[in-house]
């Protein structure tokens, strides 16, 4: 998939299908004791600049989270990586419970929606840098190449910053 990287619409348009289409990321809070990310299953809402997860109120990560935190989401493919910045906070939003509810969130909560440590994480997204490799393999193979023989750097893509406010 060709993105313009100088089209902001381009790019935040990928960024959400990407996310939308390949759904699991790395999810962090910002200066956070742990100071680590962990693997989280995203829903997406481009029309609100927002991303929902599932949680416990009982995980570490709700207990970092508390009334909300500055936090970082990182996607990454083969060809696409981003890191999303924004504000985190816990929602209980039933609405949303059952939008995004499927087998695979079901078999992590065997009490179901029911479950009443079960809610959901939100991050309002403020900015994000993304990362869009052009060409697939054989471009990078040649131009992996190329930077060598030149003594140059490779031309495998780029990088565009988004703010959503």
């Amino acid at each position: 998939m060709s993105t313009d990287l100088s089209s902001r619409a381009d790019v935040e348009r990928r960024l959400w299908d990407e996310i939308e289409k390949h759904n699991t990321g790395m999810l962090g809070v910002t200066g956070a004791a742990a100071h680590h990310t962990q693997p989280m299953t995203a829903f997406v809402e481009p029309k609100t600049n927002q991303i929902w997860f599932f949680t416990r109120t009982d995980t570490g990560l709700a207990r970092e989270v508390g009334e909300g935190r500055s936090a970082m989401f990182v996607h990454q493919q083969r060809d696409f990586q981003a890191c999303i910045g924004g504000r985190l906070t816990l929602q209980r939003d039933p609405v949303r419970i059952d939008k995004y509810w499927n087998a695979v969130v079901a078999a992590w909560y065997p009490e179901g929606k029911a479950d009443p440590k079960l809610t959901m994480l939100r991050l309002d997204c403020d900015d994000a840098q993304v990362w869009i490799s052009q060409g697939g393999p054989i471009r990078f193979v040649w131009e992996i190449a190329k930077a060598n023989a030149t003594h140059t750097t490779p031309d495998v893509g780029g990088s565009t910053s988004l703010d959503f406010h």
